[in-house]
């Protein structure tokens, strides 16, 4: 590393800087579909194809949204897949989501659940952080803050996106008790130990937390969180216990029917220990009650920050 360019602050620090600074620990979650869009977007030329088409409004659409949102939240949540669907124009209107969330000081979150082995975890991690690998330079990835993956393959599925995210100075959040319904499916099988797989992970996402590859000196949280479904509070504490010094990311706030004033212990560690997300009853509030779907999006973020801020 050249002598001026300083290393990346940690990403537990960057999290609790951002979540005093905003005020919030609110993300939104963008998981845009062609078809249900905010309406009233911005004219798109007559000749363009249709994945150009919908790549560009969804584009807009994402811009609204984050503008109109922007003063109640700390991140976005970027649904990858929602994304894709659209081939190369829905990778460009993800990069242009991407660097208008970073000119409103929002971090990004992107929900790949990526989850695989050596190389192709590690083209994964490039494929989010970013490589600096490539015979002709540095290749940019998505910018994401962070990336969500899936643990199913073990601990060497996880590690290329934890030691690249650690030079990036970015986040990974690693599924551990989700807020799906057939989450029980597996995670709530019990072991030999008589606790359940969701225990066992959460054990092993603090380990590979506290690694040295991953902990940074002094820092209050972890580089490597957790998320942890809303849907499932009576969980929570004892996924706190096991998880003391680890990021969560609580989905299924709103249209899952899950509570924040349900996740008090997630917050146990402070600023940027617990993040609510919240996707359809932020961007589909104005839907719901009628009105300006962006005044609408907004009041609904105000109204789950105070609640967070309370707890």
């Amino acid at each position: 590393m050249a002598a001026d360019v300083q290393p990346a602050p940690p990403f537990g620090d960057r999290l609790a800087s951002a979540v005093r600074r905003r005020e919030s620990a609110i993300v939104v979650g963008l998981d845009p579909d062609p078809a249900r869009l905010w309406p009233g977007g911005s004219p798109l030329p007559g000749d363009l194809a249709p994945a150009d088409a919908a790549a560009a409004a969804v584009a807009d659409h994402c811009r609204r949204v984050l503008d109109a949102v922007a003063p109640a939240c700390v991140a976005v949540k970027l649904q990858s897949a929602s994304f894709e669907r659209l081939g190369a124009p829905g990778q460009e209107a993800l990069a242009a989501t991407v660097a208008h969330a970073g000119d409103l000081d929002l971090l990004v979150l992107l929900d790949a659940k990526r989850g695989d082995i050596d190389v192709s975890a590690a083209s994964y991690a490039n494929a989010a952080y970013g490589s600096t690998a490539t015979p002709w330079g540095p290749v940019a990835g998505t910018g994401a803050d962070a990336v969500t993956v899936a643990p199913y393959m073990g601990r060497d599925s996880l590690r290329p996106f934890v030691t690249l995210a650690a030079d990036r100075g970015a986040g990974t959040f690693v599924l551990v008790r989700t807020s799906n319904p057939g989450a029980a499916d597996l995670q709530e099988l019990l072991l030999a130990d008589g606790e359940p797989v969701w225990a066992h992970v959460a054990r092993m996402v603090a380990e590979i937390g506290a690694e040295p590859t991953s902990a940074a000196p002094g820092a209050t949280l972890d580089a490597v969180g957790a998320v942890v479904g809303a849907t499932a509070p009576e969980r929570i504490a004892r996924l706190r216990e096991l998880m003391p010094r680890t990021p969560f990311l609580l989905p299924g706030v709103g249209a899952q029917g899950g509570r924040v004033e349900d996740l008090a212990p997630a917050f146990a560690p402070g600023p940027g220990g617990a993040l609510i997300t919240a996707s359809r009853s932020i961007v589909g509030a104005g839907a719901a009650a009628g009105g300006d779907p962006a005044a609408a999006a907004l009041r609904a973020a105000e109204a789950l920050r105070a609640t967070a801020a309370a707890l």
